[in-house]
């Protein structure tokens, strides 16, 4: 089904891979656009992700033996964030937000040895659970990993220390080792409902709507449970990273 497209000259056929692949770049933009600001359009999204397409296929012919779609779904997805971190998308009330959310969950669950409950953090945080599902909506987008996470004032940038190797993706690298391990056990130990809708969201790949018919809950709410599960998961990666390092 992913078989690669060759021309009579026996190179890789751009513009008929180009075309049967441009549904794929459209799903990415849809997928990512359900937990992202009205402000951001799913046109832009797309026209940069056809921009990592076409660059996944001029890399892919010096990699022979990888899987064309799982490549090309990296590149895409890279340059669809890369792109949002040039926009500067987030407000910064936004990533106060989600800092603050973080660090109380953080906080919580070092005293509680457990994941706390919505009451809980709310309480923590010192605002009412409206007010504190008001914050996760505004927080909705935020990723789960940024290169700013893993920066300490006096050595420079974790990501460069630890992964020097430019002919590959930093984040990437940092992820395929201990991060990736302490990111499966974070999954597990979410509460059970947030374990479901992430599987749904990044295995199964529904979208919000979808993923509220399966819950039973509303489109909104499923943003506020999505934005509630990453950070839980970024307060959980944070801790293992700073670990690490220490």
């Amino acid at each position: 089904m992913n078989q690669t497209i060759y021309t009579s000259a026996g190179v890789i056929d751009k513009q008929q891979h180009l075309a049967k692949f441009a549904p794929l770049v459209k799903r990415i933009a849809h997928h990512m656009i359900a937990r992202l600001p009205g402000s951001v359009e799913a046109d832009d999204l797309i026209q940069v992700g056809m921009i990592g397409l076409m660059d996944a296929l001029n890399r892919y012919e010096e990699m022979p033996g990888a899987q064309f779609e799982t490549y090309a779904q990296q590149r895409i997805r890279g340059a669809m964030l890369d792109e949002l971190r040039q926009m500067d998308w987030l407000p910064r009330g936004a990533r106060r937000n989600m800092r603050q959310i973080e660090a109380a969950i953080s906080a919580l669950q070092q005293r509680l040895g457990r994941s706390p409950a919505e009451t809980e953090i709310a309480a923590e945080l010192g605002v009412s659970i409206d007010d504190y599902h008001h914050m996760l909506l505004d927080a909705r987008g935020a990723q789960l990993v940024h290169y700013e996470d893993f920066t300490d004032g006096e050595d420079g940038n974790f990501l460069e220390r630890n992964c020097a190797d430019d002919s590959a993706d930093p984040l990437a690298s940092l992820l395929d080792g201990d991060l990736r391990q302490a990111l499966i056990g974070a999954i597990g130990n979410l509460p059970e409902r947030e374990k479901t809708l992430m599987g749904l969201y990044y295995e199964q790949e529904l979208n919000f709507k979808e993923i509220g018919a399966v819950l039973g809950v509303s489109e909104s709410r499923v943003c506020q449970i999505h934005s509630q599960a990453v950070a839980r998961l970024r307060a959980r990666l944070k801790e293992c990273a700073w670990t690490s390092i220490a």
